[in-house]
């Protein structure tokens, strides 16, 4: 339970710091944030592990965690094209 705590959090973390590196409004909430966090973390683990930079079931360190969210971000944010609404 506390690890889950711990990932939420700095799913948080990762994911307000990729709000505010990427340029734009980005429309979304706090939960909304701590996925983005999380899963940018995920893919920047999966990312390193293929490349060989992390052993697997290392994680990423916080600046890739950053980057992956910021390319989810990204991501999303051409999903949902000009309008901004999914």
């Amino acid at each position: 339970m506390l690890q889950l705590l711990g990932t939420l959090v700095v799913g948080l973390i990762v994911g307000a710091l990729a709000r505010f590196v990427m340029p734009g409004e980005q429309k979304m909430g706090w939960i909304l944030t701590c996925v983005l966090g999380v899963a940018g973390s995920f893919l920047a683990s999966l990312v390193g592990q293929q490349l060989g930079w992390y052993l697997p079931g290392e994680g990423a360190g916080w600046i890739a965690s950053v980057l992956g969210a910021v390319v989810l971000l990204f991501v999303v944010g051409k999903l949902r094209g000009p309008g901004g609404s999914a």
